[in-house]
């Protein structure tokens, strides 16, 4: 049996959809701003639920998301407040660690949008360097293209913290990134940066077997936590999108999430957790069935 990593699950998307602010640009942002209560309790849901892992709520904080809504300068304070949620809920739940989530610059799903290297790796930074010293992991999250992952790799790669980094792939496709550049290719990246975990995210369960697969020959821990969207729609790759244009599956239940996920360590998967519409009753599965089957979760 194995020693697996349990992730929490959904954090922005269950944050909007609880709040119901669905449809607006700051997405859980709003929520951090309007309700830091709910993110504290959503962290303890996690970890009651047997999660191991808090992602602080800081997925969409980068100046050149809040530039357009003219609150760039709000950032640090925002950065504060979504770590000491998950530092406050850690410690009423006594254990754990936490993972200062990194998402794209501009918006998830978008390849088309990543700055050059360049330009990127110093944004990535200024965010990665104040959730450093309050976080057990930077977490790069929803890398849809090389490009993307290598300003991103460049940007914390000097912080002296461990950095895991989650690839989205195509819905139809666990072999391709979501920029249509083969998973593969990212190899080389990862021989020059040397993150301490690769993973698959924000994608559809039923393709993660098959990125797996890839990521196994690469010589890293490896894992996946899927979304429970129906597809990324055409209106959310458009300009200034909401989450409203997304779907939530109604069949991924907790049960069926778990078949999924359980699959995943026979491909060599040592993590394991949620995204979008993956919530804190899936989690509670994916634990009950890894104790039963004997692995540990740690």
């Amino acid at each position: 049996m194995s020693d697996i990593t349990l992730l929490d699950g959904s954090i922005g998307q269950e944050l909007v959809r609880r709040a119901d602010v669905m449809d607006q640009r700051l997405w859980s942002t709003r929520v951090l701003i309007d309700h830091p209560e709910m993110v504290g309790a959503l962290h303890r849901e996690y970890f009651a639920a047997g999660a191991t892992i808090a992602t602080a709520n800081s997925y969409a904080l980068h100046r050149s998301r809040l530039a357009p809504l003219g609150m760039e300068g709000d950032l640090p304070a925002l950065l504060d407040s979504a770590l000491t949620q998950a530092e406050t809920a850690r410690a009423d739940h006594g254990s754990g660690r936490i993972a200062g989530a990194l998402g794209p610059l501009l918006a998830s799903y978008r390849p088309d949008l990543d700055p050059d290297p360049g330009i990127a790796a110093p944004r990535f930074h200024e965010v990665a360097a104040v959730m450093a010293p309050r976080v057990d992991i930077l977490l790069i999250e929803t890398v849809s293209s090389l490009r993307e992952a290598e300003g991103a790799l460049k940007g914390v790669s000097d912080l002296g913290k461990p950095v895991w980094i989650g690839f989205t792939v195509t819905d139809a496709d666990g072999t391709r990134l979501r920029s249509g550049e083969p998973l593969a290719e990212i190899a080389p990246l990862l021989r020059d940066f040397a993150p301490e975990a690769v993973l698959i995210n924000c994608s559809p369960p039923e393709v993660i077997a098959a990125a797996l697969d890839i990521l196994a020959p690469m010589g890293l821990p490896f894992g996946a936590y899927a979304n429970g969207f129906t597809r990324i729609s055409e209106d959310f790759l458009k300009d200034a999108p909401t989450v409203a244009s997304l779907e939530r599956r109604s069949d991924l239940t907790p049960a069926a999430y778990a078949d999924q996920a359980m699959t995943w360590i026979d491909h060599g998967a040592t993590i394991l957790g949620g995204c979008c519409e993956v919530g804190p009753a899936h989690i509670a599965e994916l634990a009950r069935r890894l104790r039963a089957a004997g692995h540990r979760i740690v």
